[in-house]
């Protein structure tokens, strides 16, 4: 393997310092994410232990780890974007010149940051109301639903941020669309082309 350095990677390593900031917080996201994950997985365990093991009872487990994992899903959100984790399918991309590609992948990241800040509007509003009305589970834990709502207009509004730093990399030429070279194309050739005819 050459020592080049994918024009992604470079992009948000060595490109602009807004762009590297946000590169910074989506990958502090995934650690957060990763953490609350493994600490769900140990609560889980340790309830396991008190009920089968110690034959007691429970009271914050279960909703807890269900609020944990809400939580690593919508903090991991920005972290998987950096990635470009999420799932993509490169045929009409590839099929494009580079011209088409970077309209379809402005067309694409234009219309996520849409679907995203309606997301955003909306986790704003539902985590505001359990916050002006001081809004609890009504379980016998009982905690402020403000705290385990926060995670979706924080979620959204970092994976909102992520795209337009996306965005903005690749309309300025830092990042190719799709994150694909600009010379890679689909040919007769292509592996990916064949199909059996069952």
């Amino acid at each position: 393997m050459s020592g080049s350095v994918h024009p992604v990677a470079a992009a948000r390593t060595d490109g602009p310092l807004p762009l590297r900031v946000i590169a910074r917080l989506s990958q502090a996201c995934g650690v957060v994410a990763a953490l609350m994950i493994v600490a769900a997985v140990v609560i889980t365990c340790q309830m396991i232990f008190i009920r089968f093991v110690l034959n007691g009872s429970t009271i914050w487990h279960t909703e807890g780890v269900t609020y944990m994992m809400i939580a690593a899903t919508m903090l991991g959100l920005p972290y998987v974007q950096y990635l470009r984790g999420h799932v993509n399918v490169d045929l009409l991309p590839l099929m494009l010149p580079l011209k088409w590609r970077k309209a379809l992948a402005a067309l694409v990241l234009v219309g996520t940051l849409a679907v995203v800040g309606v997301m955003l509007w909306h986790g704003y509003h539902f985590w505001h109301e359990a916050w002006d009305w001081g809004e609890t589970s009504n379980t016998p834990w009982n905690p402020k639903l403000w705290v385990p709502y926060l995670a979706l207009p924080l979620g959204f509004g970092l994976y909102a941020l992520q795209l337009a730093a996306d965005f903005y990399a690749m309309i300025r030429g830092l990042e190719p669309p799709f994150g694909l070279q600009p010379d890679a194309a689909l040919t007769d050739t292509d592996p990916t082309l064949v199909e059996r005819a069952d």
